[in-house]
């Protein structure tokens, strides 16, 4: 009898547990779509999209690129993980597909999957590469050889780089793309997820990052979290990812609260690559490259008036040296540096011929004064007067025997 009874109360408690976990059960399963428009109808745009129904364009700056910009990657129980600084992270990056529209950017297309990152991986020797998934596109078609992302598209850094929390700083510029997607191999890490059977790809393997890198990554868990948003604090990452489903059925419709016409969406153009924010300070994408030449090199409209020296800047005529200041083409001595006619020496202290330098001994052509400098015929000794007379002759013999 009491055997009897036991078994009547267990089989009463398990009812009342099943019971009691049956209404949470249902609500996680009837979360849908409408969790994404009224989570992130704040921070951009719904719009009705032809091809994929309603598809949200978010509010961010110029140059926004899913999975580049304000995020990093964060080793975790589930891989490599995107962790997003936007408040509205926990969805666009971890569910549905990114598409490039050319005049309205970016824009999310959302879907029922979990996981930590949709993008396609590549490793080249010295480098780690990741470029979001386009939509509908599975995950078998993304790592096969049929499916080609566009090279502007891809994010690269260095192997020892990867795994920065800043890692913004360290994106390669696309000018590089080709060649290291040429030299690339996919990564083909397929994992299955733990509490579905959701497949997505891992990334890199821990090892071979630590090895390449030379740091050590201690894995974060992954902790259930009860609202939207993500928080990384203590080796835990609190992420909302609830199950979603595509269609509730009995349930109203799901659409967003308010739906925008393209009309009054702001066209960016370009594809949507340029820098933006922290990681846009780095080196550019295809779309972000810098033309650095009119920068440095100034145009005529900059070198203004002001800059040119003006007239009176510029020396006058009368700041100019002056004739005398000036050397003399020739260097010749100038007409007053010539010795005049009262400074000549008299006949009597003219040296005799014997005496007179050789003309060896005189300045050259161009040292010479011109012919108005050089003495005249009248100047110049005559051939009688350089002769002694006879009593300066006798004299000089007097003078010669005594």
């Amino acid at each position: 009898m009491r055997l009897i009874n036991k078994i009547f109360i267990l089989f009463l408690v398990l009812n009342l547990v099943s019971w009691i976990a049956s209404p949470k059960a249902s609500a996680q399963v009837s979360v849908g779509f409408q969790v994404f428009y009224d989570d992130l109808s704040p921070y951009g745009s719904w719009v009705d999209n032809s091809n994929y129904g309603y598809v949200w364009i978010p509010n961010v700056s110029h140059g926004f690129t899913p999975y580049g910009t304000n995020g990093y990657w964060v080793f975790t129980d589930a891989g490599w993980t995107w962790v997003s600084d936007y408040s509205w992270g926990w969805a666009p990056f971890h569910y549905g597909r990114w598409s490039y529209d050319n005049f309205y950017g970016w824009e999310w297309i959302p879907d029922n999957e979990w996981g930590p990152g949709w993008v396609t991986w590549r490793s080249s020797q010295g480098y780690y590469g990741w470029a979001p998934i386009g939509p509908g596109i599975s995950l078998d078609l993304a790592y096969s050889s049929g499916y080609n992302v566009p090279n502007y598209r891809w994010r690269f850094v260095r192997d020892r780089d990867f795994g920065r929390i800043n890692i913004n700083n360290y994106y390669v510029s696309s000018s590089s793309n080709i060649s290291i997607i040429k030299n690339s191999t996919v990564i083909n890490n397929i994992q299955a997820g733990r509490s579905s059977n959701v497949r997505y790809n891992a990334g890199p393997g821990r090892t071979e990052v630590e090895k390449n890198s030379g740091k050590t990554f201690t894995q974060v868990t992954i902790r259930e979290g009860n609202k939207p948003g993500q928080h990384l604090n203590k080796g835990e990452l609190q992420l909302y990812r609830p199950q979603v489903q595509k269609n509730i059925s009995g349930g109203p419709k799901q659409a967003p609260s308010k739906v925008t016409s393209l009309k009054n969406i702001k066209q960016v153009g370009g594809h949507g690559n340029t820098q933006t924010q922290a990681q846009n300070r780095t080196q550019p994408n295809k779309g972000q490259q810098v033309q650095s030449q009119p920068k440095v090199q100034p145009t005529k409209q900059q070198s203004t008036r002001q800059q040119q020296p003006t007239r009176q800047q510029q020396p006058t005529r009368q700041q100019q040296p002056t004739r005398q200041q000036q050397p003399i083409r020739q260097q010749q001595p100038i007409r007053q540096q010539q010795p005049i006619r009262q400074q000549q020496p008299t006949r009597q202290q003219q040296p005799t011929r014997q005496q007179q330098p050789i003309r060896q001994q005189q300045p050259i052509r161009q040292q010479q004064s011109t012919r108005q400098q050089q003495p005249t015929r009248q100047q110049q000794p005559s051939r009688q007067e350089q002769r002694p007379t006879k009593k300066q002759q006798s004299r000089m013999q007097t003078a010669f025997i005594v």
